[in-house]
């Protein structure tokens, strides 16, 4: 037998006053006595009265809830941003509706018509890296506040929040050249992954500013920067007459596959081949030897993002929405690429 689901109008009805009276009890309005409010909230916890937001949502246009599509919710990287967003919104008095992607584009565009469906104040997403074709995001922006955060798009003229992805990466770069290395390989996404593209640009600019000239034998790029596609890149790269003397990942996932390969082949580590990744992974701090990487502050990342979408949602006037803001990283240098 299916449970009757207690209504604003029921709590209403046994207490034989009007279900605004009831709303405005529970919600402790000024105008109304502290018995009545008393009553109300006694009758609601004893009937387990939840509150629909739904409904809440229709009648003021507000739902105070927050829709979030991410690509992968495993991530370790996306564990800390979401940890951000959830504090910031539960600071804010807002709800959290968190989904994922699973880097599907089809699965993408489903996500957003959903929360659009649940009737969100606005939306905060990190795309799918196989995003080309952005109309259905471009949509979303005529109906609600859209701010994407992590991965990102130029395509997209709406407030992004992400690091510093170029800037990091020239300073992981720098900092092999600053060690004595001159071959640094990297190993990056495919070319329409729009972060990827930022970090290699951060190398190139690298290898520019310090003379040392670009050879592609020694760029690699595949679809999925796994540990699996660290080792095999690896591998790709030892098989070269001219071995590079450093390697620069542009996940931690990647790196730790690459430094796994070199120990199996008893290449020493930073001597002969330094090795630097991207994301200040748990991992990275438990490989042997310990992964020099660049520090992704997640948690700030989705706290700034939540402020952001909170600020455009309650503004009566047409703010700036195609911002890029950009948060500072750091690089955390450890014995894959310095020995004391």
């Amino acid at each position: 037998m299916k449970k009757k689901i207690i209504t604003l109008k029921d709590l209403a009805k046994r207490l034989n006053i009007s279900p605004s009276t009831a709303s405005r009890a529970l919600n402790d309005h000024p105008d109304i006595s502290i018995e009545t409010k008393q009553k109300v909230k006694d009758l609601a916890r004893n009937l387990n009265y939840v509150p629909n937001l739904f409904a809440k949502g229709f009648r003021s246009h507000r739902s105070n809830i927050l829709g979030v599509i991410v690509p992968n919710i495993t991530h370790y990287f996306t564990t800390t941003l979401i940890r951000g967003i959830l504090e910031e919104a539960n600071l804010q008095g807002y709800k959290v509706i968190i989904s994922e992607s699973n880097n599907d584009v089809k699965k993408q565009t489903e996500m957003l018509n959903t929360m659009l469906q649940f009737g969100v104040d606005g939306v905060l997403m990190s795309i799918s890296k196989m995003t080309k074709d952005v109309d259905d995001i471009l949509k979303v922006l005529n109906t609600v506040p859209l701010i994407l955060f992590d991965k990102a798009s130029n395509k997209i003229p709406c407030t992004q929040v992400v690091i510093n992805e170029e800037e990091a990466a020239f300073n992981a770069v720098e900092h092999l050249i600053n060690i004595g290395k001159k071959r640094i390989a990297i190993i990056k996404e495919t070319e329409y992954s729009f972060t990827s593209e930022k970090r290699y640009h951060g190398y190139l600019r690298a290898l520019k500013e310090n003379n040392i000239p670009l050879d592609n034998k020694i760029v690699l790029s595949v679809e999925d920067i796994s540990m699996h596609q660290g080792k095999r890149m690896t591998n790709i790269l030892l098989s070269l007459k001219e071995k590079p003397d450093a390697i620069f990942a542009i996940t931690d996932s990647a790196a730790i596959g690459v430094i796994k390969t070199l120990k199996k082949l008893s290449i020493k580590i930073p001597e002969d081949i330094a090795v630097v990744g991207f994301s200040n992974s748990t991992n990275s701090q438990i490989i042997e030897p310990k992964l020099t990487t660049i520090d992704q502050p997640g948690q700030k990342i989705g706290s700034t993002a939540v402020k952001q979408i909170i600020e455009e949602i309650n503004s009566t006037n047409q703010i700036n929405v195609n911002k890029t803001i950009e948060i500072k990283t750091n690089l955390i240098i450890r014995d894959s690429s310095f020995k004391i």
